[in-house]
């Protein structure tokens, strides 16, 4: 399929829709590749990036993925699927792999204060251990506690649970999924995606490690007509738009 001039951030914005059945067309792998790298650039908590994307195109995993979906018309007729996964439990490699890049940076470059390189490289040697590390979940207590006594005296961050980190993670995951499907939709191609999975079956089917967690399911395609269900229906813009 012959892709037309890609769009602007507001036209693929616009143009985005949940389409729940798409047409026998290919797609393209590397475009589609190309969208997941986009979806690496988002935004995310302390740059950690606790997140891997399962590019699937092979035909018997979509069907057991799809499966797994329900069969819902947005898996079974997607020519590709996208399988979103939050990985916390990889904070440690990734806490790492941002200190040694920062530590290369200070070395290149005079620009830097003393205590500001210190408080950097401190910020993932101690700060995100502190808060990630967990025994039985009891240190994500201890730190919650402490954190509320002190906020009672200053701004202090309190979701310091491993709960809390749960969540950290899947809105990065979340964030990059976003990216994704905009970037998708900038080239015409379309997305859905679906919450409703037996995410064991999805995990069994691409043999994701069981720390890992699943954020969503992305199908991918070209816009069947009849799998856009009407008119975008949003809830009136000053019903939740507040200024202050």
């Amino acid at each position: 399929m012959a892709i037309l001039n890609e769009k602007t951030v507001r036209e693929a914005i616009d143009y985005r829709r949940s389409v729940r059945a798409f047409t026998d067309e290919d797609l393209d792998d590397e475009k589609v590749k190309d969208c997941i790298y986009q979806a690496t650039l988002a935004p995310t908590s302390s740059n950690l990036q606790l997140w891997e994307f399962y590019h699937v195109t092979d035909p018997a995993v979509c069907r057991e993925i799809s499966i797994a979906c329900f069969d819902q018309g947005a898996s079974r007729s997607a020519k590709h699927l996208v399988v979103v996964v939050a990985r916390r439990d990889l904070w440690r490699s990734r806490a790492r792999a941002n200190y040694h890049y920062l530590s290369q940076a200070f070395e290149k470059s005079d620009g830097f204060s003393d205590s500001r390189k210190k408080m950097a490289l401190n910020y993932y040697r101690r700060l995100i251990p502190t808060l990630y590390s967990t025994f039985f979940g009891l240190k994500g207590w201890a730190v919650y506690f402490f954190a509320q006594v002190v906020g009672l005296f200053r701004p202090m961050y309190r979701q310091t649970r491993r709960s809390d980190l749960r969540v950290v993670a899947q809105k990065s995951a979340g964030l990059a999924a976003q990216n994704f499907m905009n970037a998708m939709a900038s080239i015409g191609y379309d997305t859905c995606p679906m919450e409703g999975h037996d995410s064991l079956r999805v995990k069994r089917a691409l043999d994701i490690p069981r720390k890992a967690e699943i954020n969503m399911v992305i199908g991918c395609g070209i816009r069947d007509p009849k799998g856009v269900y009407g008119k975008r229906f949003r809830i009136p813009f000053m019903e939740v738009y507040k200024k202050v």
